[in-house]
C-alpha cells in the first residue's frame, strides 16, 4: 500500500483513507485484502536447487585446479595422494555451500521473531487469528507483553510505550500516543502514533489500525535489505585465485615448451618427453598453496577463539588486517545496553554511585565528604523505597539462559531498583512491608507514575517522573529527615540541578512521596498526585564497557578511523564518544537520519572523512553510509548488535555483532561473533587479520623458493640430458607433505610488535609482488638450487661416475649402475627438505633477526619441522614407502652434508640480508 502521511490524520479520515470502519473489516474483506496484499510474513527468497548450487561450488577455477592436481597424481601413480587432494575440494564445497546460505540463516531467525498469533476486531468483535492473516485495514488491539504483528497507527492509547530496539537498537521505551502529528522533521520511525512489526509492548493498552504487513513493513523492509546484501570475495582470495592462475598457465606453457624441445630438438621419446612435462607442470603447480592458506586461516581462528572473537568466516580473518573504517552502534556495543544510575542529588548532599549495569555490585559515595555512604541518611532511605515501591521492574540473577545479572522490564525502573540494593536495602522486605493498593501508570501527558501502599493505617503515595512536572506538584522538599515549605529559591536550585544532569547526558527522574490518612478508593490522579514532597534527583545513563576507551586509543594508533551510527539522540551519543576519546575535536557536528535522506550521494560522500556523530539513524541510512566508504575504497568494519544493525553487517567488509547482549538475526549476519562482548577482542582481532596477512607472505616465500630446485632439473634433464635429479613423485612429496607443515608453523608466528602501530595496509596491496618473487625464485631458490645440485654431484664424483672432458671443457655424467643414480637422487630429495628447514627459519622475520624473536618462540615451526623429518626419514629407510619413491638408505657420511645445508644456507641469507639492509641505508 502506498504510504501516505498516516501519522497526521485523524481517526476519521484514517478510517476513509484505509477503508475501515471503528468495527474493524468483514471477513469478505479480509478475503479481498488477502488476495490484494498477500500474507502478513517474510517472503522466502528462491533457492536453487542444491545439486545445481552443489555443481557450481566444484566447478569453479580453485577447485578445478585441485581436481587436475589431483588427477595428475593419479596418473602418476600416486592413487592415494590424489584422493587426498580431491578429498579437501570436497571439504572446501562444503564450507561454501554453508557460508553462502547464510542470508537465508538470517531470514529465518527474523521471521522466528514475529509473533504468532495477534488479536483483532472483526465484524465488531474480538477475534484471536494468526498474525500472517492480519491485512491492512485491521483493527489490533494490543496490551503490555505482546508483540505488534504489522506497522500500524495507534488509534486509541493507554499509558502505551513500546521497545524498538529490534528496529533502532535503542532500548530506552518509546512512548506512543493517539493524537495527530503534523510535523514533517522526523522518520517514521520517530513518529510517536505508529507502532512497528517486531516490536513489543512495554506497558498501558492500545487499539491500532493496520497500514502495511509483510515485507512492505520496516521489519520486513530490513529482511530485504539483508537478503541483497552479496557476499564478494575478500582481495585476499582474489589474489589468490590469481595467483593460481597465473602460475597454472606458466607450468602449462613450460610443460608444453619441454616437451616440443624434448621431442623436436633432443630428439627424446614421447612418453619420456611426456614423463618430464607431467614433472614440470606438477612442479610448477602450488598444490600445497590453497591447502596451506586455508589452515592458516583456520589457526588464526582457533587462536582467536579461546579469546572469545569467534570467526565464521575464515578469509574474513585477514580481510580485519585491512580494515581502515570501524562504524559502530552505541547502545550494547560501545555501551552496556543496561541503565545505571550514577549521581543522586538531595539538599542534603551530592553522591556518586559506582558499579555498571544491573549486577548490584557498588558503592554510593558522598562528594560531600568523599566517604562511602553508610545509608545513615534517612534522605536517601526514603529515595530507596520510593525507587522499590514505584516500580513494575524485576531483577534476577545470571542463569543458564544469560550469564549476567539482567533486568524484566523497563530499564529505568531496573536501574533504580539495582541502586536500591546498593544501599543495602532488600526490595522483597520492603514491598512485604508497604503492599501496593493501586497503580496509576506512566502517561505521555502526565509524564510520570505513581503508586499507593498501605501502611499502619495510613496511604503512602510513591511518585516518580519528569523533573519539571513532579516539582510542579511538590509542595515540600524533604532536609536531612525533615519536611520543609519548598520555596522558589529551592526550585530554582532543582531546575539548575537537573540542567546540570541533563548536560552531562545524564537521563534524569525526580522522586517524590507524600502520606495521607487511609481510604478506600476511587483514586483520581488530580487528588492523588498533589502536595508531594520533594525527595530528590536521580540521574543515570546507558554507560560505556569498561574496555572501550584504551581500545579506541589504540584503534586511533592504527590508522583505523571509528564512525559512530545510532538509533540514540545525537547528545546523548556525543556525550558516549567524547568519554571513550572517540571525538577529538572541540565542537563536532551531529548529523540524523533526516538530514541524510535529504542529501545526495555526493554530499553525504563528503561528510564521510569528518569526525561527525550519525543519530537517529534507520537500518537503510547504515547501509547507505557503509556502501559509499566500500566505494571510495575504505575497507569497512560493522559492529551492532540490534536486528537494525543486519542489513549494515551484512554489506560491510567484515560484520561484527556482539555475542551476549546481540540479536539472533545480527549474530547471523556477521562474520565475526565477540562471544563475551568485549569491544577490545576487536583490536585483538585486528591485529591478528594484520599478522596473518604477514605469516601467509612468509608461508608463500617457503613455498614458491621450492620451486626452483623442483624445476630446473627437469630443464636440465630435458636440454643438457643430465640424468633426472628428481622425479614427480619426490615433488609432490614435497609439495604436500615436508614443505606444508613448516609453512603451516610460518602461519603461527607472534605479531610483530609494531603490528597496531602502523597505518592499515592498502587494500590494493599485492599478497605476492616483486621483491617477494625475487627473493622467492631468484635469490632463494636460486641458492637451494645450487647447493642440492652440489649434493646430487657429490655422489657421482664418490663413485667416479663424474668425469671432466677437456677437450670440451665440460663435466660428464657417465652411465653408472643404478644404485649409484638412485643414492644421487635420494640425497637430492632429502638436500631440498633440509634446506627449506632452513629456509624456514630464514622467512620466520623480514626485518629483524631470529635471534631477537627467539630462535624456538615458534614451537609450531619446530614441531613441524621435526614431523616432516620424520616423514622424510619414512621415505628414505621404510621400505614399502622407500619402494614407491625409489629410495635408497643414505649412509652417516652423506647426512652430515645434507645437515650441513640447513646453518650454511641461514649464513647466506644472512649475510645477503645484511649487504641488502646497508646499501639501502645509503
Amino acid at each position: 500500500m502506498a504510504f501516505l502521511p498516516i501519522q497526521t490524520l485523524t481517526t476519521q479520515e484514517i478510517f476513509d483513507y484505509l477503508a475501515s470502519s471503528d468495527n474493524g473489516l468483514s471477513d469478505r474483506e479480509v478475503s479481498d485484502r488477502t488476495g490484494l496484499y498477500g500474507q502478513n510474513c517474510l517472503i522466502e527468497p528462491y533457492r536453487s536447487l542444491p545439486v545445481k548450487q552443489w555443481i557450481q561450488y566444484i566447478s569453479n577455477p580453485m577447485s578445478l585446479l585441485l581436481w587436475g592436481a589431483g588427477l595428475i597424481s593419479m596418473l602418476i601413480g600416486h592413487m592415494g595422494l590424489g584422493s587426498v587432494i580431491w578429498i579437501i575440494v570436497v571439504i572446501n564445497s562444503f564450507f561454501t555451500f554453508w557460508s553462502e546460505r547464510r542470508a537465508i540463516q538470517v531470514l529465518d531467525t527474523l521471521r522466528k521473531m514475529l509473533p504468532v498469533n495477534a488479536a483483532v476486531l472483526r465484524n465488531g468483535q474480538r477475534k484471536p487469528i494468526p498474525a500472517s492473516e492480519i491485512v491492512p485495514g485491521d483493527i489490533i488491539l494490543l496490551t503490555a507483553g505482546d508483540r505488534i504483528p504489522a506497522d500500524a497507527r495507534l488509534i486509541e492509547s493507554y499509558g502505551f510505550r513500546t521497545n524498538q530496539s529490534a528496529l533502532t537498537g535503542e532500548v530506552m521505551p518509546v512512548v506512543k500516543i493517539s493524537e495527530p502529528i503534523l510535523r514533517d522533521d522526523l522518520s517514521e520511525l520517530e513518529y510517536p502514533n505508529l507502532i512497528f512489526s517486531g516490536t513489543t509492548v512495554i506497558s498501558g493498552n492500545g487499539k491500532a489500525i493496520v497500514y502495511q504487513t509483510g515485507m512492505a513493513t520496516q521489519f520486513g523492509r530490513i529482511a530485504q535489505l539483508t537478503q541483497n546484501q552479496n557476499e564478494e570475495p575478500s582481495h585476499l582470495q582474489q589474489q589468490i585465485l590469481h595467483i593460481t592462475k597465473y602460475l597454472s598457465a606458466v607450468g602449462i606453457l613450460l610443460a608444453v615448451i619441454i616437451f616440443v624441445i624434448g621431442i623436436f630438438d633432443i630428439g627424446i621419446q614421447k612418453k619420456d618427453a611426456l614423463a618430464l612435462s607431467i614433472g614440470i607442470l606438477a612442479a610448477a603447480l602450488p598444490e600445497g598453496l590453497a591447502a596451506t592458506i586455508t589452515l592458516a586461516f583456520a589457526m588464526a581462528v582457533q587462536r582467536l577463539a579461546p579469546k572469545g572473537i569467534f570467526v565464521k568466516k575464515l578469509s574474513v580473518v585477514e580481510t580485519l588486517g585491512s580494515v581502515s573504517v570501524i562504524c559502530t552502534d552505541k547502545s550494547g556495543t560501545l555501551t552496556q545496553n543496561q541503565m545505571t544510575v550514577r549521581e543522586i542529588w538531595t539538599k542534603e548532599d551530592r553522591y556518586s554511585v559506582t558499579g555498571v549495569g544491573y549486577d548490584p555490585c557498588g558503592e554510593v559515595i558522598s562528594m560531600k565528604t568523599g566517604t562511602i555512604q553508610e545509608f545513615k541518611s534517612s534522605d536517601l532511605v526514603l529515595i530507596g523505597r520510593t525507587s522499590i515501591l514505584c516500580n513494575n521492574s524485576r531483577l534476577l540473577p545470571s542463569d543458564s539462559e544469560q550469564s549476567a545479572w539482567h533486568g524484566l522490564g523497563d530499564q529505568t525502573e531496573s536501574a533504580l531498583r539495582v541502586m536500591a540494593i546498593k544501599f543495602g536495602m532488600k526490595p522483597t522486605a520492603i514491598e512485604n512491608e508497604f503492599p501496593r493498593m493501586y497503580e496509576i501508570p506512566f502517561d505521555a501527558h502526565r509524564k510520570r507514575m505513581s503508586t499507593i501502599h498501605t501502611t499502619n493505617n495510613q496511604l503512602l503515595i510513591c511518585t516518580k517522573g519528569a523533573p519539571k512536572e513532579i516539582l510542579h506538584l511538590c509542595s515540600d522538599i524533604l532536609i536531612e529527615g525533615q519536611t520543609l515549605e519548598l520555596n522558589e529559591e529551592l526550585r530554582e536550585e532543582i531546575l539548575q540541578i537537573n540542567d546540570e544532569f541533563s548536560s552531562s547526558s545524564l537521563r534524569v527522574l525526580a522522586l517524590a512521596q507524600r502520606e495521607i490518612p487511609y481510604q478506600k478508593g476511587p483514586f483520581y490522579e488530580d487528588s492523588i498526585e498533589c502536595g508531594l514532597t520533594f525527595l530528590g534527583l536521580i540521574g543515570m545513563m546507558d554507560p560505556p564497557r569498561t574496555e572501550v576507551a584504551r581500545a579506541v586509543q589504540t584503534i586511533k594508533q592504527a590508522g583505523i578511523r571509528m564512525m559512530m551510527m545510532t538509533g540514540d539522540y545525537g547528545l546523548t551519543a556525543e556525550s558516549i564518544a567524547r568519554r571513550i576519546g572517540m571525538i577529538s575535536i572541540k565542537t563536532t557536528r551531529l548529523v540524523t537520519g533526516s538530514e541524510i535522506e535529504a542529501m545526495d550521494d555526493e554530499a553525504l560522500s563528503q561528510l564521510l572523512s569528518q569526525e561527525i556523530i550519525y543519530s537517529r539513524m534507520a537500518p537503510e541510512h547504515k547501509l547507505r553510509i557503509v556502501n559509499l566508504l566500500k566505494a571510495q575504497g575504505e575497507v569497512v568494519a560493522v559492529i551492532g548488535d540490534g536486528v537494525n544493525d543486519t542489513p549494515a553487517i551484512r554489506a560491510a567488509d567484515v560484520g561484527i555483532a556482539m555475542g551476549l547482549t546481540g540479536s539472533d538475526a545480527a549474530k547471523e549476519s556477521a562474520d565475526v561473533i565477540l562471544m563475551r562482548d568485549d569491544f577490545s577482542s576487536i583490536v585483538t582481532a585486528i591485529g591478528e587479520g594484520r599478522s596473518i596477512f604477514a605469516n601467509i607472505r612468509k608461508s608463500i616465500t617457503y613455498i614458491f623458493a621450492s620451486n626452483i630446485p623442483e624445476i630446473l632439473p627437469f630443464f636440465l634433464t630435458a636440454i643438457f640430458k643430465i640424468p633426472l635429479v628428481l622425479t614427480v613423485a619426490q615433488v609432490i612429496a614435497i609439495d604436500f607433505v615436508t614443505d606444508l607443515f613448516p609453512a603451516l608453523g610460518l602461519c603461527s608466528e607472534k605479531p610483530e610488535p609494531d603490528v597496531m602501530l602502523c597505518p592499515p595496509r592498502r587494500k590494493d596491496q599485492l599478497l605476492v609482488d616483486r621483491p617477494l618473487l625475487l627473493q622467492s625464485f631468484l635469490r632463494t631458490g636460486g641458492t637451494e638450487f645450487f647447493l642440492c645440485f652440489l649434493l646430487f654431484v657429490s655422489v657421482y664424483w664418490d663413485s667416479g661416475n663424474l668425469l671432466f672432458d677437456s677437450l670440451n671443457r665440460k663435466f660428464v655424467f657417465m652411465q653408472s649402475n643404478e644404485q649409484v643414480y638412485l643414492t644421487a637422487v635420494t640425497m637430492y630429495y632429502a638436500g631440498v627438505v633440509f634446506v627449506q628447514f632452513g629456509n624456514a627459519f630464514v622467512c620466520r622475520t623480514e626485518k629483524n633477526n631470529v635471534k631477537k624473536i627467539g630462535l624456538f618462540s615458534n614451537p609450531h615451526l619446530i614441531f613441524a619441522i621435526v614431523l616432516s623429518s620424520l616423514f622424510l626419514m619414512m621415505t628414505i629407510y621404510f621400505t614399502p614407502v622407500k619402494i614407491i619413491f625409489q629410495h635408497v638408505s643414505l649412509p652417516f657420511v652423506y647426512w652430515l652434508r645434507i645437515s650441513l645445508l640447513v646453518p650454511v644456507f641461514y649464513l647466506i641469507e644472512r649475510i645477503r640480508k645484511q649487504l641488502f639492509e646497508s646499501w639501502k641505508g645509503r
